[in-house]
């Protein structure tokens, strides 16, 4: 039978949070979990490590021309905040001065945990401050990471379409595993359980958007247990919705992401300036324990760990958090109104914007927010209407961004808006004139801010997933970017629109080409189009959103492949998207005015080159391209898709 309730046990190297239902134990002063005592398993974390190397929160920092520091965070005190029969709180802290100026990151830490009476699990938040004083720094990545027993958790789950028992930790190792293109993508030639052979291990094969990126985690199979990361809020993870974080991966391991260069590279590096004040609070996010009787399904793990995620979601924010930095409900503002889309080449009428996605963020440029990386940003999708609420918000001044799925770029309400503790603002309809300057003459792709819907091939045969064959994510396979050169051996890609289907024709990503002396080489890939009337002396617009760029240069030219560029976007991109199996990564528009003395009456064709050619990873993902008539034009062909 469970105790009454939270009880808290402090000796010299080890802090015990007992609630009768799971036992924790962190080591004292450093506030590292090295033990987790639940239904009958004296410890859920792997027992063969270190003590320092079980559950802790870590962080990679740097200062301007050095490398990475990668930092496990021990506290250096202790102290009990909360201990009472319904809650126990504790926090570990380590404070910064000058004499650790090159060692240690110019930052105080507080890590709490905290433990409720009743309550399957335990909370964990961190509260980060630099004083204004203090010198400059960037921090890269900081997280959470779980390490669990390899010898208990082999059925990983990171979505319903994302489960899978996974190899082991050793299956990795050189005597088992073969190295592909990086360290991370391991070919398993000879692993402990045979069924593995001849599959691809990769961690970011499981890298999930931030806005589905709520619960993840394993089941043990004997005992039926689970072990789940839930996060219930994104308003601290950095780069908004779509930005893709790490989950769970061979170990068994789980990650809480908040902080990282994932898919985006050196622009969500959180940078801090040497005479910058900056405070921010992690979490807390939820780790959840759940259990089955002898003979039921050990899967339906899952979906209680989904039902526990929906729990957590709606009580955010939370009432417990004893940090004063921590906002609760009473103390932060709601905002509301509805987004409209004016387009007159599509409609008279205003448009709904259905799906869109409205977030506030720091005050910044249009479409700041995919690169906002120090602040809190809090985001909610619009009805078909068009009507948006976005509650909960802690107080300060931010600006209104948003997008909308089937729209190119990106809406910014101009005034900033500050929310005050218990604020309804409402903002009325907000229009959002998208960039046009004249009608469809064609277009490709659909204006999403991702790549899947174009061609992705299936992967070589040699380097499987399992789980990604006949899925929809299929393009988180490895090695997809070295299909290329096979499907287009001869010469590059060629798109005629009116002919050509870009679900089938249109590559997922313009990549170097591979040569037989393993060196790369430059692409050029062609769209043709043909126009019955040109209006030599207008205006033609070419807009082209991209999905992802990495080393990448995207140069336009119109009919002739050798003239000089009409336009070069010069060198953009660092998100490795290609590499690491993303279908997107930093969304990127351009708009090129395109002389209707370039064009001709009948066939033209625009050339889209990426000359940086030094590595399979250099390339650039198209979200949509399209091409506007002059802005009077009437005489053009007709709005096209195709």
């Amino acid at each position: 039978m469970p105790h009454l309730g939270v009880q808290l046990l402090v000796q010299d190297r080890h802090v015990v949070m007992d609630n009768g239902i799971l036992q924790v134990t962190l080591s004292n002063p450093d506030g590292i979990v090295t033990g987790i005592r639940y239904s009958g398993i004296d410890n859920l974390l792997e027992v063969l490590n270190d003590e320092s190397n079980r559950g802790y929160w870590d962080l990679v920092w740097n200062t301007a021309g050095t490398t990475g520091i990668f930092d496990v965070i021990k506290g250096r005190s202790f102290k009990v905040i909360v201990e009472t029969e319904e809650q126990v709180e504790v926090s570990f802290t380590r404070t910064w001065d000058s004499s650790q100026e090159g060692k240690l990151v110019p930052l105080n830490i507080d890590k709490r945990f905290v433990m409720l009476r009743g309550s399957s699990g335990f909370y964990s938040y961190a509260i980060y401050e630099h004083l204004k004083e203090w010198p400059g720094f960037n921090l890269g990545e900081t997280r959470i990471a779980f390490k669990l027993r390899k010898d208990k958790f082999h059925y990983m789950i990171a979505a319903d379409n994302r489960k899978r028992y996974m190899p082991l930790p050793d299956d990795r190792l050189p005597s088992r595993g073969q190295p592909l293109a990086y360290p991370e993508a391991v070919l398993l030639v000879n692993p402990v359980e045979p069924d593995f052979k001849g599959e691809v291990d990769d961690k970011y094969q499981y890298s999930i958007e931030n806005k589905d990126n709520k619960v993840h985690g394993w089941i043990c199979m004997d005992p039926a247990v689970g072990f789940w990361q839930i996060t219930p809020s994104d308003e601290f993870r950095s780069g908004g919705p779509v930005k893709q974080n790490l989950t769970s991966h061979v170990g068994p391991t789980t990650l809480a992401m908040f902080v990282s260069a994932h898919y985006s590279g050196e622009d969500l590096v959180l940078k801090i300036g040497a005479d910058e004040a900056w405070k921010k609070v992690f979490g807390p996010v939820f780790m959840y324990f759940n259990s089955v009787m002898d003979g039921d399904d050990p899967l339906s793990l899952w979906e209680d760990a989904k039902l526990q995620m929906l729990i957590e979601v709606q009580s955010w924010p939370y009432r417990f958090p004893a940090s004063e930095d921590y906002q609760k409900s009473d103390q932060r503002g709601n905002v509301s109104g509805r987004l409209l889309v004016r387009d007159r080449f599509v409609s008279d009428d205003y448009i709904p914007a259905n799906g869109a996605y409205v977030g506030l963020a720091l005050p910044g440029d249009v479409g700041s927010w995919q690169r906002e990386c120090k602040d809190y940003q809090f985001w909610n999708r619009a009805d078909e209407g068009g009507y948006f609420s976005i509650n909960n918000v802690r107080t300060g001044d931010y600006n209104l961004y948003a997008w909308v799925p089937g729209v190119i770029g990106d809406y910014r309400y101009d005034v900033s808006i500050t929310i005050t503790p218990g604020c309804d603002i409402e903002m009325g309809d907000l229009v959002y004139e998208p960039p046009r300057d004249g009608p469809t003459l064609w277009e490709i792709g659909i204006p999403d801010r991702s790549a899947e819907e174009f061609y992705v091939p299936d992967p070589n045969p040699k380097y499987i997933n399992k789980l990604y064959v006949n899925h929809p994510d299929r393009y988180r396979q490895y090695g997809l970017w070295e299909r290329y050169a096979e499907l287009y051996p001869d010469g590059d890609l060629v798109y005629t629109v009116g002919v050509s289907d870009y679900r089938k024709d249109w590559f997922y990503a313009q990549v170097t080409r591979k040569k037989d002396d393993n060196t790369y080489q430059r692409t050029t890939w062609q769209i043709k189009f043909n126009l019955d009337k040109v209006d030599q002396n207008g205006i033609y617009k070419l807009r082209v959103a991209l999905a992802s760029a990495t080393v990448s240069e995207l140069q336009v030219r119109i009919n002739d492949p050798k003239a000089k560029p009409l336009f070069s976007s010069g060198l953009i991109g660092k998100d490795n998207s290609i590499a690491r199996h993303g279908i997107h990564g930093l969304y990127w528009l351009y708009g090129i005015d395109v002389p209707g003395a370039r064009l001709v009456e009948g066939d033209n064709a625009v050339f889209l080159t990426q000359p940086r050619s030094t590595s399979p990873f250099q390339g650039i993902m198209y979200d949509y391209i399209r091409l506007e008539g002059p802005p009077s034009s009437s005489s053009n062909s007709p709005e096209t898709s195709f």
